[in-house]
């Protein structure tokens, strides 16, 4: 599988997530009910909130969007991490290079999302009188805009100094999709600019997006202490409960993740951390956003209610030919 020239390269093989024999089986079953448990539950979202005009808030327009990235940012490596489980472990050069791109675009694009709806939750608590102006269509929009434009142009920048490096060591990536730190390492010419681009980037768009998310939430904290009321507190407190806890989830494991340098041991312990952000976070955001959230649990018994008045009511009427 050595390469002396990297031009050679036409397919690098995946390792997954191990390349015990026995286990496989147990881990198609497993990351495909996790990956259509997340389907389910961002389509449903998504679905359920253009489905319930009283949703049609700035929060809930972002809530989409969040729901839409979780939603290609699994698809993108689970798909392609399920077939090499049951056939062959390839994947070819230009594949590698639209997964790796893909999977970082929508990664800075979940960055600024998150940003963004802190910033709705901040503008929504301490500014509320002003609320319906500061959060326009016209802004919601441009604040949903930007994190998809940054992230596709940050992540095909880094995505081509990426496959602009030689491949000649070999074509085995130790990992479940095409991701950065492994693909480095295969890499035989001078990994410099690369690996400090990453770091750079990582580390630019990991502290300004939280930067903005711990500002955000500082006011909103002490905004929310100011209120009186614990009824009051406790009301606007639940309104970004659910998004603090996304947050965390989020963030944690992205920050052991791409701010080291791509050792043997680095490598391994990422496949581990790309779990959770690539499964457990996409497939816990819905149940994060609906189980805590009373506007979603209502707007979701009101649809089934609709449904089952239609399913009953049809019936009695039936259309006359």
């Amino acid at each position: 599988m050595s390469n002396t020239n990297g031009s050679a390269i036409t397919e690098f093989i995946l390792l997954g997530l191990t390349d015990c024999p026995e286990l496989q089986p147990l881990l198609f079953m497993l990351f495909l009910v996790v990956y259509l448990i997340t389907l389910l539950g961002n389509l449903g979202m998504i679905m359920l909130i253009r489905l319930d005009s009283r949703l049609h808030t700035p929060m809930y327009f972002f809530l989409t969007n969040l729901a839409f990235v979780d939603l290609c940012y699994t698809s993108n490596a689970t798909t392609q991490m399920l077939t090499n489980i049951i056939s062959e472990k390839t994947i070819s050069f230009a594949g590698c290079f639209t997964q790796c791109y893909i999977f970082i675009a929508l990664l800075l694009t979940e960055f600024y999302l998150l940003a963004a709806m802190a910033y709705d939750r901040y503008v929504a608590i301490c500014d509320p009188l002003r609320y319906s102006v500061k959060m326009s269509r016209r802004v919601c929009i441009c604040l949903a805009t930007f994190p998809y434009v940054y992230g596709f142009s940050d992540g095909l920048f880094q995505a081509i100094l990426t496959f602009h490096l030689i491949f000649c060591r070999s074509n085995v990536i130790n990992h479940f999709y095409c991701a950065d730190p492994p693909l480095i390492k295969l890499s035989c010419s001078d990994t410099y600019v690369k690996e400090h681009a990453m770091f750079i980037s990582a580390g630019f768009n990991l502290s300004s997006s939280l930067t903005i998310i711990l500002v955000s939430y500082a006011f909103i904290l002490a905004a929310i202490l100011r209120i009186k009321s614990a009824e009051g507190r406790h009301k606007a407190f639940s309104t970004c409960g659910s998004h603090m806890m996304a947050v965390t989830l989020f963030y944690g494991t992205l920050f052991c993740m791409y701010i080291r340098p791509p050792t043997d041991k680095t490598v391994e312990e990422s496949k581990i951390i790309a779990v959770f952000y690539t499964f457990v976070s996409p497939v816990l955001n819905p149940l994060i956003y609906s189980l805590r959230n009373k506007d979603v649990k209502q707007a979701l018994k009101n649809v089934l209610r609709r449904n089952m008045v239609m399913t009953m009511v049809i019936p009695l009427f039936p259309n006359k030919h």
